[in-house]
């Protein structure tokens, strides 16, 4: 009682099972490599600078969701992302208190993530 994800890593049977008892109760099931069996897939998580990125493939290859993790991984570097989630955190601010409306800020935060590479032009 008071869970709310439980991993079920047996035969079908017994994840089977696990997971009828789970569906009463509403708990989440991890049924490992028996995504019939499952209700919630544990996906590649990695987190940046206050950004978090999850990749899942609906249990159906998680040996490639942990590829696609460690590629994303290497190409995110911290310090880039922080920078990033900094000038968004900012501009959302400011644009709430102006009252910008949504559609109009994907074009604004890319023309302020740019101009955080605006210095290095000449590098």
């Amino acid at each position: 009682d008071g869970a709310w994800i439980v991993v079920a890593a047996a035969s079908a049977d017994v994840n089977r099972a696990v997971s009828s008892a789970a569906e009463k109760r509403r708990v989440f099931v991890n049924a490992v490599d028996d995504p019939t069996n499952a209700s919630a897939y544990l996906g590649g998580v990695f987190r940046r600078g206050g950004v978090t990125v999850a990749i899942s493939t609906d249990g159906k290859a998680p040996a490639l969701a942990s590829l696609i993790r460690q590629a994303l991984e290497s190409l995110l570097p911290t310090p880039e992302v922080e920078r990033w989630m900094t000038v968004a955190r900012n501009e959302r601010t400011r644009w709430v208190a102006a009252q910008v409306p949504i559609e109009e800020r994907r074009p604004l935060l890319l023309r302020a993530l740019g101009g955080l590479y605006d210095d290095r032009e000449g590098e």
